[in-house]
């Protein structure tokens, strides 16, 4: 694996994405049922000029292991044009 060189991105940039929750598909689902926000957190292009965006979802439930996650504070809410609810 090439190591990664970092890009210019926005810190504050979100962008959405549809899938099937693991529980939905065990169930039998078969589409995702809305788009789901989702926080870049870094982009970076490696020395083919390929680039691995990294993000991280956001969700209004409460996390299976609270290690695992951490709340976006009300003002980065708003940056990203989020709703107020906790996520």
């Amino acid at each position: 694996m090439m190591p990664l060189v970092p890009i210019t991105s926005k810190p504050s940039s979100t962008i959405c994405y549809s899938y099937l929750w693991q529980d939905e598909g065990r169930i039998g689902g078969r589409k995702e049922r809305k788009n789901r926000p989702y926080a870049i957190v870094v982009a970076a292009r490696d020395d083919y000029s390929d680039t691995t965006v990294y993000v991280v979802p956001t969700t209004h439930g409460r996390p299976d292991d609270p290690e695992a996650a951490v709340e976006l504070p009300a003002a980065t809410k708003r940056r990203l044009a989020l709703d107020a609810d906790a996520s």
